[in-house]
């Protein structure tokens, strides 16, 4: 039998992967005996930031990562796409109706038992093999405990998630429908209520000169949150708070979350001086969230500030942004390309408390924890996948970089080998590099059956 702690997405893939193979496991998940911060439900792989999977075309890392996983069985992918709702060329969803999928799911099969409790030290021996994957959000007295087995390896950063708004509080009359470049490729079902969608994915709110101006000096002098240690804090640089980004100078938002280009404003033929984005957060439209602009700004100033934005003066807000702590450990001391640790075979870990960053790369350390702790369960000995592939790639930064300047990653072509030959087209070295993943993806899996 496997235990997997920890009800995210990268639990609940491990939970499924290990069972599919054949094995019985306990997924430990401590919500609701014990709440976070930030989850508002105790579903399983509750989203509590984006709800945006990211790019979703085989020519971009993450697109290419989420392909492999499909064809590996992913249950958070098959989830992710039953609950698309339109962004473009990205994979976004109904956080709640992913949500309620992969539960449901998971619940239903045969193989899993959910325990409802928190597990507060890591396991001795006794529960062999087990997979930890308590997300960034462990708990106290587990961090310490992880802590205690690691050592100073053991690291953290902080996260922030951005404001949602409700839909009819939006005021249509002075922001525009488009994708950026007009790239639309989400196509909604018919009678879905989402035929808008022609137009575009994402609300955007355009901005002039003297709006953004405003805009800036409101946002630069609001009065953040206060957050523990604060001095010591280190944020994710793919996921910093806007306010941190501002501060970096008058342009950094220009050419950040609220760049104009590839957004020309319908009603007067020109791109806007600056723009923010709002992505579809619900299947029913009536909720929409603030593309990259996660915040720790107190909560009264930052109802002020984005009411400046153009169509959000009367904006409700459904959550406000806010930040919450993340805890890693620095994979290449601790693990190996198959997610297991150096020091003890069949103790596992997953998720971002590996060392990873982003939903999917997660996701994708939970498959292919899930798989190996079976294998060790069966008697067999575990395979990492190809280098190769964008999934093998992931695995083999985490437990092969740099340790003295260990960040955690979302998955890059950089982090992946080149091609002998590169050609000089951008574009179709992309598509080579995805072509010779799937192709040893496909050799690997067969292998492993």
């Amino acid at each position: 039998m496997i235990h997997v702690i920890g009800g995210g997405l990268a639990g609940s893939e491990a939970a499924w992967q290990a069972a599919e193979a054949g094995v019985d496991v306990v997924l430990h998940e401590m919500r609701p005996v014990r709440p976070t911060a930030v989850h508002q439900t105790d579903g399983l792989a509750e989203l509590v930031c984006s709800n945006s999977f990211r790019a979703d075309k085989i020519d971009n890392a993450v697109g290419l990562i989420k392909e492999e996983m499909r064809r590996l069985g992913s249950i958070v992918m098959r989830s992710a796409d039953a609950a698309r709702v339109p962004a473009g060329a990205a994979l976004a969803v109904d956080r709640h109706v992913f949500s309620q999928a992969v539960t449901s799911a998971v619940q239903a099969h045969p193989r899993i038992r959910i325990s409802r409790e928190e597990i507060a030290a890591v396991p001795g021996t006794e529960w062999s093999p087990v997979i930890i994957a308590t997300g960034p959000l462990t708990s106290h007295a587990l961090s310490q405990s992880i802590q205690q087995m690691v050592g100073d390896e053991h690291l953290a950063f902080y996260d922030a998630i951005s404001p949602i708004v409700l839909a009819e509080s939006i005021d249509m009359s002075k922001v525009f429908r488009a994708s950026r470049w007009g790239r639309n490729v989400w196509s909604p079902e018919p009678g879905a209520g989402l035929e808008q969608s022609d137009e575009g994915d994402y609300l955007n709110c355009p901005m002039t000169k003297d709006e953004y101006d405003a805009f800036y000096a409101a946002l630069v002098s609001a009065e953040s949150a206060t957050v523990h240690d604060f001095d010591n804090t280190k944020f994710f640089e793919g996921c910093l708070p806007i306010e941190v980004m501002a501060h970096r100078g008058e342009g950094t938002l220009r050419f950040g979350p609220m760049k104009p280009v590839g957004l020309k404003d319908p009603r007067t033929g020109k791109l806007p001086y600056a723009a923010v984005q709002l992505r579809q957060d619900t299947l029913a439209a009536d909720h929409f969230s603030l593309v990259g602009f996660q915040t720790q700004i107190k909560w009264g100033d930052q109802a002020r500030v984005l009411r400046m934005i153009p169509g959000l003066e009367n904006a409700e807000f459904v959550r406000y942004g806010m930040v919450h702590r993340n805890t890693y450990i620095c994979g290449p001391k601790v693990l190996l390309p198959t997610w297991q640790t150096k020091h003890r075979a069949d103790l596992l870990f997953a998720g971002q408390v590996s060392g990873v960053e982003g939903y999917v790369e997660s996701a994708a350390s939970g498959l292919i924890a899930g798989r190996t702790a079976a294998a060790i369960a069966k008697g067999e000995p575990p395979q990492a996948p190809p280098r190769t592939t964008a999934i093998g790639s992931l695995a083999h930064y985490v437990s092969h970089a740099d340790p003295k300047s260990y960040q955690p990653t979302n998955i890059t072509h950089g982090i992946m080998p080149p091609l002998d030959q590169p050609p000089r087209d951008k574009m179709k070295k992309k598509m080579l590099i995805a072509e010779r993943a799937l192709a040893a993806l496909e050799a690997w899996s067969c292998a492993t059956i």
